[in-house]
């Protein structure tokens, strides 16, 4: 036992006496100490205390002035630390992919008990560092006016009118101070009618060509009606299980939103989106996939869930636990939803939509999007939905005008020279002179190429053979580690490999911004599949390049592939054409030879010789 003398008993007290959080060289007698776990209960509740950013967006005098939130701060050398610490605005660390800034406001906190919970419609104190992080990529494109000019069709039984303006519909304060800082200044044609629709509590399926805005067109009235209607039962529940192993225990999450994507990367960039429109609003998004370390998704769960983002397998996986529960689930988004429900992940689906606690159809609301809906997808998509709206941005499974779309005859020993000769391009060519403004230079940070490939061996191989080549690039496919595939893709994004070889698993929803060429090495076996491919260039307005090498083997997609050709209004090469109607009149002939070999077999019980 120690028995040192303490010379100054009072020391500890004088210390904390001469604390003053307020002023900007920590002297003098400001405002009195407050113990860390009763400061978010001090924390002042006037929402937005005269905050406005730059680009002209939440009212107040200015990024400049005094955040009247914290106690009148006027001098910008003062730490950020101290003013949010009170308010649990997001300022104390931060995690990405499920840590500590997943949205802004006291969504952050850990324990949803120190969360204010009178309204979730007002905004929580502003985060500068969280803001410019979280909206300073945004980019409308230079051709976003030409979107006025797609016809949109809305089928089923009392439509809600669409919109021309995001102020045509009440979105709440810190949606639409959300869509400011993303400097939106206008509704794609999909957000113009499925934000109404969703808004007035209607299951919709809509279809939009790729790049359009559908994730906006789901989060923003999503998010929008959670803020209106708050956490409800749900963080009681969440609070009830907390209390059952102790104050700090480990809780089942009740999420009040879930959207369901394929694959990983997609799942990772709709938990993007969302920490934007979850900022300074008490929401915690959260996502959860295969492939990644589970006890640290269980950690950032624990936390906290309000919308969750996740992959079938690992939700499946994480419900099985009893880490997540899905009773007061009352809004469900299938993004790709045609891909979702015909690649194997339909049992997962029914499995955690009709087999376990969320509420079924009718009193949950249901939607569903994507590029492409064949129709015997849209079929099966109808065992989910009630008196849902079916929405038809463009034709069903066109592509968009502003990809110039360009079909070449290449041999399969031809491919890696003409895959050369295009990567080493630094010239336009004349015929594309008029759509396309920029050359397809070679590839860089500000001119990224996307390279599909069919196989997962096949995607190695040609990594391996544009590095041999000089070239900077990278790889992804289904057997890499996750941590491979996201350093793979932040690698693509960054520039240092401005080529990416890539197989179908990053065909689905990837926005990934300077995309400025598309090269399908191997053709896809289904037209689906090449219109999300050639849809990663020429977003939201975006002009973009995709190049086809086509050869026998493709003879299955001949005439899909010359419709989307025709209905874009691209050139089409004359033997293009020629496959395409040999093509027709063979399938005719081999369906008139079937025809009567079923005629025999009816007439004499066996199979007989059709000549």
């Amino acid at each position: 036992m120690s028995h040192v003398v303490v010379d100054n008993p009072h020391g500890l007290d004088q210390q904390l006496a001469a604390l003053d959080l307020n002023s900007a060289d920590g002297q003098g007698g400001g405002r009195r100490y407050i113990p860390p776990h009763l400061r978010n209960k001090d924390a002042p509740k006037n929402g937005f205390g005269g905050y406005e950013n730059k680009e002209g967006g939440w009212g107040g005098p200015g990024r400049d002035a005094a955040y009247n939130s914290f106690g009148g701060r006027n001098d910008r050398t003062k730490s950020n630390f101290f003013n949010d610490r009170g308010s649990g605005s997001g300022s104390r660390g931060r995690y990405d992919r499920g840590g500590f800034s997943a949205g802004g406001g006291g969504g952050n906190s850990r324990w949803a008990e120190d969360i204010r919970e009178d309204d979730w419609s007002k905004p929580t104190a502003p985060n500068e560092r969280l803001e410019h992080e979280l909206f300073s990529g945004s980019n409308t494109g230079i051709n976003f006016e030409k979107y006025d000019d797609i016809p949109v069709e809305a089928t089923g039984s009392n439509c809600t009118p669409h919109i021309d303006s995001f102020h045509d519909v009440d979105m709440g304060e810190i949606v639409m101070g959300n869509i400011n800082l993303s400097r939106y200044t206008r509704p794609t044609p999909v957000q113009k009618h499925a934000i109404p629709i969703i808004k007035s509590k209607r299951d919709l399926m809509a279809c939009a060509q790729t790049g359009s805005g559908k994730t906006a067109a789901f989060l923003l009235p999503v998010l929008s009606q959670i803020y209106t209607d708050g956490p409800g039962a749900a963080l009681q529940a969440a609070k009830n299980g907390g209390q059952e192993n102790g104050r700090y225990g480990r809780r089942k999450q009740y999420p009040l939103s879930l959207v369901l994507a394929p694959t990983r990367e997609l799942a990772l960039q709709i938990y993007d989106e969302a920490r934007k429109f979850a900022y300074r609003s008490r929401l915690r998004p959260c996502v959860v996939y295969g492939g990644a370390d589970i006890g640290q998704q269980i950690r950032d769960l624990e936390r906290g869930c309000h919308l969750l983002v996740a992959t079938p397998g690992r939700l499946v996986d994480m419900m099985e636990r009893g880490k997540i529960g899905l009773d007061y689930c009352n809004y469900l988004v299938l993004d790709e939803a045609d891909r979702m429900l015909d690649m194997g992940f339909e049992p997962q689906i029914r499995r955690i939509v009709e087999q376990d606690t969320m509420p079924p159809k009718g009193i949950r609301q249901t939607m569903m999007f994507s590029a492409t809906f064949p129709k015997e997808i849209q079929i099966l998509a109808r065992d989910f939905l009630e008196d849902y709206i079916f929405l038809a941005v463009g034709r069903v499974g066109s592509t968009s005008e502003n990809i110039t779309q360009k079909v070449v005859w290449v041999e399969d020993t031809d491919k890696r020279s003409f895959l050369l000769d295009l990567l080493n391009a630094t010239v336009i060519p004349s015929d594309v002179q008029e759509n396309v403004t920029e050359a397809p230079e070679k590839p860089g940070k500000e001119s990224l190429t996307l390279v599909f490939v069919e196989t997962k061996k096949g995607a190695d191989a040609l990594e391996d053979f544009l590095y041999r080549e000089g070239y900077a690039c990278t790889s992804i496919h289904g057997d890499r580690s996750q941590r491979d595939r996201e350093e793979a893709l932040h690698q693509f994004r960054s520039g240092r490999c401005p080529i990416l070889v890539a197989t179908a698993v990053a065909a689905r929803g990837l926005d990934i911004s300077n995309v400025k060429h598309v090269i399908n090495f191997d053709l896809p076996s289904d037209i689906e599949e090449y219109v999300h491919r050639i849809g990663r260039t020429g977003r939201v307005g975006n002009l973009g390049l995709a190049t086809s090498f086509f050869n026998d083997k493709n003879s299955n997609i001949t005439k899909d592939l010359l419709d989307i050709l025709v209905e874009a209004k691209q050139e089409v090469p004359s033997w293009l054409e020629s496959l395409a109607y040999e093509h027709q009149h063979k399938t005719v002939v081999r369906r008139w030879l079937w025809r009567q070999l079923l005629r025999q077999r009816r007439l004499r019980g066996k199979l007989q010789p059709l000549w």
